[in-house]
């Protein structure tokens, strides 16, 4: 028996990156794991994502774990695939009890879309993925929860969403990472009341496959040198977290964001 077995975890954007190691992390803890993303093989993009998979999905990763899975495909940005979605996972799977709202994402490189200077098609791409996807599946599964008057939330910012680069770049991705840090505050005033709690994460320079790559581009030194840690995080450091917040260890904590950023403070500039 794990600390979550009989609980069934829904998790967007959970076919590769940070993602997969929730619901790796979860199943390991024996949930039963649903899993929309917009390409249940977007792990193929990126050659060292591609390397750690075990199978040719993660759902498959997630049932040799011993629990059920089931995947859907969805664009969050469009509601109707989202409730399609939702309503696939739970007729597989049944009603969900944790929700990781994980599907995101920025565009184009980290030292364009200043301040003033928006890529707007950019702009809107990335709010829709991120803020607009991240509504979109709380829409789909708070009724569920509501019904059932329990359930676990976890949206997913990001520390640039807290903190301004020191030239005002990537913009468009903080905007839309602070607008759901916002939005996990109010969503957990609503919810309060249904013994439904609602929390986020906030991770810093995780060494993902994709990240890396920015990582490098930019020069990973930039990064490293604002961490107190001196090193990159892992995914299985913001899953440990995700770990705390889906299971009973924080059944009186809501509307917060824990940093998952090895020590990076709130008023520190990134300088690119």
């Amino acid at each position: 028996m794990g600390k979550l077995t009989g609980k069934t975890a829904l998790i967007t954007g959970a076919a590769r990156g940070l993602g997969r190691s929730y619901a790796l992390h979860l199943a390991s803890l024996g949930a039963d794991v649903g899993i929309i993303d917009i390409n249940l093989k977007s792990y193929a993009e990126f050659e060292s994502e591609a390397a750690l998979l075990t199978a040719d999905t993660v759902m498959e990763e997630v049932e040799a774990l011993g629990v059920k899975s089931a995947g859907a495909v969805a664009d969050v940005s469009d509601f109707d695939q989202v409730k399609r979605a939702v309503d696939e996972i739970v007729a597989a799977l049944g009603p969900i009890d944790i929700l990781v709202c994980n599907a995101g994402g920025g565009s184009g490189a980290l030292t364009a879309n200043k301040a003033s200077e928006i890529d707007l098609e950019q702009y809107h791409t990335v709010l829709e993925r991120n803020l607009t996807g991240t509504v979109n599946t709380v829409l789909a599964v708070a009724p569920i929860m509501k019904e059932r008057n329990a359930g676990k939330i976890i949206n997913v910012t990001s520390h640039t969403g807290q903190i301004a680069t020191s030239t005002g770049s990537y913009a468009h991705y903080s905007i839309a990472k602070a607008a759901i840090l916002h939005y996990t505050r109010v969503l957990a005033q609503d919810l309060g009341r249904y013994n439904i709690n609602v929390n986020c994460i906030s991770p810093g320079f995780i060494a993902t496959g994709r990240m890396a790559v920015g990582f490098k581009a930019v020069g990973e030194e930039k990064f490293l040198d604002a961490l107190a840690l001196k090193r990159f995080g892992t995914p299985e450091d913001c899953a440990k977290v995700v770990e705390f917040l889906a299971t009973d260890l924080s059944d009186y904590v809501t509307g917060v964001c824990i940093e998952i950023t090895g020590g990076s403070g709130e008023r520190l500039t990134l300088n690119i």
